[in-house]
């Protein structure tokens, strides 16, 4: 393996771990109302959808893609990962991390309707922070601001 691998490969690790990081803040946040806590597992798998989304406009094909679109785009991802990651996790190996079986619109209680609503408006913020970290890091990601990636999926830019 060469060195431009493995410094491919440890950025990716890097957003990996702030990406989940940030989804387990987000599942953190949701659950402590009901006085539940996340499963660790929320981190990988977060962490997992946080690159693959992130990676969307690191093509170029996509970089210029408008924001609802990556929303879109971004929000399809998700729910693949969760499904599958899902059926894993909760259905094969029984960890019941999550269970969306009394929600409308869910398959196997692993993906619903709702929730992919939810990620669809979670998108942007996701997509932003991917640009936003890798700007930091030197990693030609672009800085903006959050409420313009707000701003222009109200306005379907």
């Amino acid at each position: 393996m060469n060195v431009a691998t493995l410094k491919n490969w440890g950025r990716i690790t890097v957003l990996w771990f702030l990406m989940g990081s940030a989804y387990f803040l987000v599942e953190l946040f949701w659950r402590m109302p009901h006085g539940e806590s996340p499963h660790p597992v929320m981190l990988a798998v977060g962490g997992v959808c946080g690159v693959a989304v992130g990676g969307i406009n690191q093509k170029p094909q996509f970089k210029d893609m408008p924001i609802v679109l990556q929303a879109l785009l971004g929000t399809v991802i998700t729910l693949l990962f969760e499904y599958v990651f899902g059926l894993w996790l909760n259905l094969i190996m029984g960890l019941n991390v999550w269970d969306y079986s009394g929600l409308y619109g869910n398959v196997l209680g692993q993906i619903c309707i709702p929730f992919g609503i939810a990620w669809f408006f979670i998108m942007p913020f996701a997509i932003w922070l991917d640009d936003y970290l890798r700007w930091g890091f030197g990693w030609n990601g672009r800085k903006y601001g959050i409420i313009a990636a707000y701003r222009d999926l109200i306005l379907l830019k």
